[in-house]
């Protein structure tokens, strides 16, 4: 986890193919899983928050080792931050509404 602010900027935008502007927050963890870093653009600049556990591990979810990237919910992120493992966790029947992507015309200025 030696990556800073260009480091973790860089590989949203090349490894993952992501917009780090986009206002989402991107997680990333070193291979023993004792610590992370979160990177999020807020409009005005990155934030880079970090965390190192005295003891244990953050529980990652699964995924096949082709899938570059994992999204996760505002509920799971919660979760996955407070030491909960996803994998034990049953998700309920829940409605959300989907996301609306925003036009180019709604983004013009008058």
């Amino acid at each position: 986890m030696r990556k800073n602010f260009n480091g973790l900027y860089g590989l949203v935008r090349d490894h993952l193919g992501c917009d780090p502007a986009s206002g989402h927050v991107f997680v990333f963890t070193n291979a023993r899983r004792n610590r992370l870093k979160l990177l999020v653009y807020d409009g005005s600049g990155l934030w880079v928050c970090a965390k190192k556990l005295d003891g244990g591990r953050f529980r990652w979810p699964e995924a096949d080792s082709t899938v570059k990237k994992i999204v996760l919910s505002p509920e799971e992120l919660a979760l996955l931050l407070g030491g909960i493992d996803l994998a034990e966790t049953k998700r309920r029947k829940w409605y959300r509404k989907p996301p609306v992507e925003e036009s180019t015309e709604s983004l013009k200025t008058a």
